[in-house]
């Protein structure tokens, strides 16, 4: 008899009640849902007809599993019949049992049959009397370990534990030894009583490596049984299935009709009425054995309706009320009438991380689009923008169905579907379908179960790149922490260079590959025009700027660059602090931007500058590394090499002199210029002595003689008269440097000229002048009409020039105080680009208001460290030099004494030790003293005592630490010349991705509310970004930025650096405390290097013990170069309370000396992290005067005898 549902109830959540909706929606029944509390933003709630809370009180799942509310809840609201779904209370027998009690229709089978199948133990029996095959094992529950392990002795290992009540692969235990039995059969009982209420427990054996096989059939009430074919679940993880298809293709077609007849013969043999699904394994032999029935509709019902075209669900329903299989509304005649047509695959997209042991994601989906189009089923579940994962149900987002004709069909659908979702704010599994949908086992149908473990290679998954999120919250954080959210100016459009014709010449670089390099030195030697090297992409904007242009802005002016400007000797635009800034303040790679340029300008020769033994860093470096990098940024695209040393010291130079040669490319070996050789005061640094070093340079085998005057100290004069000498001296050509910042620049440029000079450095005019190089355009208008007219067309160069007077303004926050020129610089001697990085660093360590005491102190500490070269890094030596002393009220003349008990910067430390190299006349002896207090120095060149940088070491760090999957050679490179620097940038860029392409104005300053920008993140794939609202800081000091992004809206929160919410000061240290650390000056903690419980080890001095010692320990005693007096001086007075007064030296590198009067103590400066044992002492000989070790915690015993020293 029929009976007409007005009204269903499902009992369930999520994607299947969403489902079981669209069902009631399609038949024309009022559909009722249920939500817990914590289900109450639920998009499935919203797809009902009506929806109540269940469960008040009740835990997250406890409520889906309340019966008797549920069932009160159906008769209140005249429910004619409850669909559980799966999972929860699909298939427990009480409920469908208190169903019919309360003559509700359970859509589902009788309970007797529920009963009889519902689990694992029975439906074994059950099969067992329809003369279908199972696994070996027992048919009862198992209540104690003692029978469990009779069981599994008797049926042999492996075996597997099973919840007869399980699903979903939970309460499902792999046992291989009996030892491992106990444990696992207590987790089964735990799981199961968790998840479905009952611990009832069997053991069978375990099939190893087996196909999963089901088969779904259909029944109703009158009799008819058939089945809808089966469908392959082997890919699974822990026994929980991920991706389904149907039909299980790659079996034999015997072994497939066998396995459905079976499915028939047991539902029939139990007069089975719905849907149900039965689970067999077929081992490797094609054995088939029935494990479990499932007496509801399954997760993956899905392909089964794809390829049979029955709607099972609706099937379920009708049955319910009473329609036969063959009723018109369902339409089943007989077996004979289902027919499989094509292929489908599931994939279930969870928000789990399959990296993290498919640990689920929990938070805010901040972003939600779905892959549909032909071929694409999508049953919806928890996933919409806005919603929020919570961790207490299924990670199920929703389930992607594909269909085709074929099998191959239906995975390029479903890769080409999932690969299309975006899923953002909370990790999901869709690389990891990806890998296997694509891999040749699964492409093949021979996956067995154990395919995912025995798969590792699965894992490598290809991360969503996620760029959109990313450069969200990279402008955020700009707007909030750099922009402090105030807004920001507008800046007009570029000025774009026109293009048009001009007298065409062959470029600097197509001349030297089409003469080669012997040749194209000799036309250079013999050239009477002057030639050029323009500075504007380096040197101009290091010294003006300080080195920020980036080169997205470069690369606006390439094209114009290279049809304008190959009348130049050379560009310089690469090396110096343009590599570590790229890394450290624009986030791009130094590398690209040479690869890039090199694409772009073909024609002209790049010049980029080295720092010898320091490459394009701060510090000397193991010879392996300059010689590698040398050799990389040649193949890179460099064509002349302009090598320096910061001492002029011509030993250290050879090596990287000789490499580059090698290389083929230009070698110009510089000398830096430093005095005034027209002063005969000044005799250190005189015209025979650069005459000399260009020699001995020349003899080195440098193919150009450079003149780096960094501060632009060589006048007019000065200069005709050391290029004359060198012109009459040495043969190779003379290539001159300079500064502008005396305003002398541009007449010194010309008189070099006259004097003979083979090229000059200038910048074109808008980024020329002051702290910059000469004006190009203003020599060039200078030398016209004379025998040195470089004939150049100034149109173009005029044209270049807009564009960069326009694009200053962008990088105004970065320009120097200096706006006119100083001729004062002939009495500090401050390079220019230092003089504009001076300020700042200055002013960020306290010395607000106090530059010109700096400027004055910078001559000082020059005299102090003997009248040395300044350039980097040796200008760093005398810059830190000369804050150091203003800020500790030094003076030339109490130095030496004051110096005593002071630390001194590293740069000096390291000058000093001749870590940097030698100067001219020797470091001063007396400084070399108060500075290193005791430490040795060297006289060697550096590098020749630095062991080899260990290539493979960093490559291993950078693929197992930064998750570079192929590391190239030049990021092995960078890493080795800036290790912090580079992971940092690494990190920026998985935070926030390729910044590179962001517009300058928003790099820096963000956006206002409003404004728009557009990035290109691919060729043709641009995103349009703008900032909607700036959200008010919350007590944790975040804000949520609103911004659209292609036209969608998107929010990203923000931690506001600069809100300090309820703080009201900075508790500041009590330097009468012993126990009190303060900082020594005004900065940023980076890194803390100890923890609380770390013990600090010390040395004792004394001659009174006679303990015996265990091990020697000096080994552990070698102190991290990171640890300062500072440090050691708070640990002496806060552990050594004994010790009134302290005064501490250097032993040796990374041991200090600690005490007065009473015992000697000497602290080491290393953490032991359990080095040795703590209560005990050590003896250890150093020198034949320390004679005795202890820990900082002691046993009664030593501490008696260490106090009574």
């Amino acid at each position: 008899m029929l009976k007409k549902f007005n009204k269903v109830l499902v009992a369930n959540r999520g994607e299947i009640a969403i489902r079981i909706f669209r069902a009631c929606a399609e038949l024309q029944i009022r559909s009722v849902g249920i939500y817990s509390e914590e289900d109450k933003y639920g998009l499935f709630r919203t797809k009902a007809d009506e929806s109540y809370l269940i469960g008040e009180g009740k835990g997250p799942v406890d409520a889906y599993l309340d019966i008797d509310g549920i069932i009160s809840l159906a008769k209140r609201k005249k429910v004619d019949a409850i669909h559980p779904g799966y999972g929860f209370l699909s298939e427990n027998a009480e409920f469908a049992r208190k169903c019919e009690e309360n003559g509700i229709t359970f859509i589902g089978p009788d309970s007797s049959i529920m009963e009889q199948l519902g689990d694992k133990i029975n439906s074994k029996i059950v099969a067992h009397a329809a003369n279908v095959p199972t696994i070996p094992g027992v048919e009862k529950a198992l209540k104690t370990i003692k029978e469990a392990k009779e069981v599994a002795a008797e049926i042999g290992y492996p075996v597997m534990v099973k919840a007869s009540n399980g699903g979903g692969g939970r309460g499902m235990r792999i046992v291989r030894r009996e030892e491992d039995l106990e444990i696992e059969f207590e987790n089964a009982r735990s799981e199961s009583r968790k998840a479905f209420g009952e611990d009832i427990i069997f053991i069978e054996k375990y099939i190893e490596d087996p196909k999963h096989i089901e088969v779904q059939i259909l029944g109703d009430a009158y009799g008819n049984i058939v089945h809808l074919y089966e469908r392959d679940c082997s890919v699974q993880r822990r026994h929980q299935k991920i991706i389904e298809h149907a039909p299980a293709f790659s079996l034999p077609t015997e072994i497939r009709e066998k396995i459905c007849q079976d499915a028939v013969r047991i539902a029939k043999h139990v007069n089975y009425k719905s849907a149900g699904t039965l689970e067999f394994l077929v081992d490797k032999h094609g054995n088939h054995y029935f494990i479990e029935m499932n007496t509801r509709v399954q997760v993956e019902h899905t392909v089964t309706e794809q390829v049979t075209g029955i709607d099972i669900v609706q099937s379920q329903i009708m049955i319910a009320q009473g329609y036969k299989l063959s009723d018109p509304e369902i339409n089943i005649k007989g077996q004979d009438d289902i027919q499989l047509r094509g292929y489908s695959i599931q994939c279930r997209i969870t928000t789990e991380d399959p990296k993290k042991n498919f640990m689920p994601d929990t938070g805010k989906i901040q972003v939600y689009r779905s892959g549909s189009g032909a071929g694409i089923r999508l049953d919806g579940g928890n996933g919409f923008t806005g919603a929020t994962i919570s961790p207490y149900y299924d990670s199920l987002l929703v389930k992607t169905i594909s269909y085709d004709r074929t099998f191959q069909g239906a995975i390029n659908k479903m890769v080409r579907s999932i690969k299309e979702m975006r899923v953002r704010g909370v990790k999901t599994n869709v690389g990891f379908l990806v890998n296997v949908l694509l891999d040749p086992q699964f492409i093949e149908g021979k996956c067995s179960t154990n395919f995912i473990d025995e798969n590792p290679q699965l894992f490598d998954i290809k991360e969503s790149k996620d760029r959109g999120t990313k450069l969200l919250k990279f402008i955020g954080d700009v707007v909030v922490n750099e922009s402090k959210c105030k807004g920001r100016k507008e800046f007009d459009a570029l000025y774009e260079p026109r293009m048009r014709e001009i007298k065409q010449v062959e470029g600097s670089r197509e001349k030297l590959l089409r003469l080669g390099k012997e040749d194209y030195l000799k036309e250079i030697k013999n050239e009477k025009k002057l030639l050029f090297t323009d500075t504007t992409m380096r040197d101009a904007h290091q010294s003006l700027i300080a080195t920020r242009l980036r080169t997205y802005d470069l690369m606006k002016v390439a094209a114009a660059t290279e049809h304008y400007q190959k009348d130049m000797f050379s560009l310089e635009m690469w090396g110096g602090a343009t590599f570590d800034v790229a890394y450290r303040f624009l986030k791009e790679s130094p590398w690209n931007r040479l690869h890039k340029l090199r694409e772009a300008i073909p024609s002209i020769n790049f010049q980029m500058l080295l720092r010898a033994s320091n490459a394009v860093g701060y510090k000397n470096y193991p010879d392996n590394v300059i010689e590698e990098f040398i050799k990389e940024s040649a193949k890179s695209g460099i064509d002349v090499f302009r090598i320096f040393d910061s001492l002029n010291w011509v030993e250290n130079m050879k090596q990287s002199i000789d490499i580059a040669q090698k290389t083929g490319k230009i070698v110009e070996a510089a000398m830096c210029y430093t005095g005034d050789v027209l002063d005969p005061d000044k005799t250190k640094y005189t015209i025979d002595y650069y005459v000399n070093m260009a020699r001995k340079l020349e003899a080195a085998g440098s193919d150009i003689i450079g003149i780096k005057d960094m501060a632009g100290l060589l006048k007019p004069y000065a200069a005709y008269e050391l290029i004359t000498a060198l012109k009459q001296n040495v043969n190779v050509p003379i290539h001159l440097h300079t500064h502008d910042t005396s305003g002398n620049g541009v007449a010194t440029l010309l008189m070099a000229s006259q004097a003979g000079v083979d090229i000059v450095d200038a910048a074109l005019e808008s980024m020329a002048g002051i702290t910059s190089q000469p004006s190009l355009n203003s020599v060039i208008e200078g030398l016209k009409f004379t025998d040195r007219d470089p004939q150049i067309d100034m149109f173009g160069y005029n044209e270049l020039g807009k564009y960069y007077r326009d694009l200053r303004k962008i990088y105004y926050k970065f320009e120097s105080d200096l706006v006119n020129t100083n001729a004062e610089i002939y009495d500090f001697e401050i390079p220019g680009g230092q003089y504009t990085n001076l300020k700042p660093q200055a002013d960020s360590l306290g010395l607000v208001n106090r530059f010109e005491e700096v400027k004055e102190n910078y001559k000082v500490a020059n005299r102090v460290v003997g009248d040395i070269i300044k350039v980097t890094p040796s200008s760093k030596v005398v810059g830190d030099l000369a804050i150091f002393m203003t800020k500790n009220h030094l003076t030339e003349e109490n130095i030496i004494e004051e110096g005593k008990k002071l630390s001194f910067p590293d740069s000096l430390v390291d000058y000093c030790k001749g870590m940097i190299g030698q100067p001219v006349g020797g470091i001063p002896q007396a400084l070399q003293e108060v500075v290193l207090k005791g430490e040795p120095a060297i006289t060697a060149r550096p590098g020749s005592l630095l062991p080899a940088e260990d290539f493979d070491a960093i490559r291993k760090h950078l693929v197992e630490d930064l998750g570079i999957k192929d590391p190239t050679h030049r990021q092995v490179l960078s890493y080795s010349l800036y290790p912090k620097v580079f992971d940092d940038y690494i990190n920026h860029v998985k935070d926030f991705n390729d910044v590179s392409e962001l517009e300058s104005d928003v790099f820096f300053y963000g956006l206002n509310i409003g404004q728009e920008c557009e990035v290109e993140i691919e060729e043709g794939k641009n995103l349009t970004i703008k900032l909607v609202d700036i959200g008010e800081p919350r007590e944790d000091a975040m804000r949520t930025l609103t911004f659209e992004l292609n036209g969608m809206l998107r929010d990203v929160d923000i931690k506001d650096i600069n809100y300090s919410g309820k703080v009201v000061s900075v508790e500041k240290a009590d330097m009468n405390d012993p126990h009190q650390i303060g900082a020594s000056i005004p900065g940023k903690v980076v890194k803390i290097l100890v923890k609380k419980g770390d013990a600090f080890c010390f040395y004792v001095f004394g001659n009174k013990l006679s303990h015996t010692g265990r091990d020697t320990c000096v080994k552990v005693f070698q102190a991290p170069t990171t640890f300062r007096r500072q440090i050691v001086e708070a640990v002496a007075r806060s552990v050594l309370t004994f010790v009134h007064k302290t005064v501490v030296h250097n032993v040796k590198q990374g041991l200090f000396a600690v005490g007065k009067i009473y015992p000697v103590v000497f602290v080491a400066t290393q953490v032991q992290n359990g080095a040795f044992r703590q209560s005990c002492f050590h003896f250890v000989e150093y020198k034949q005067k320390y004679q005795l070790v202890c820990c900082a915690v002691l046993c009664d015993t030593c501490l008696h005898t260490f106090l009574s020293l």
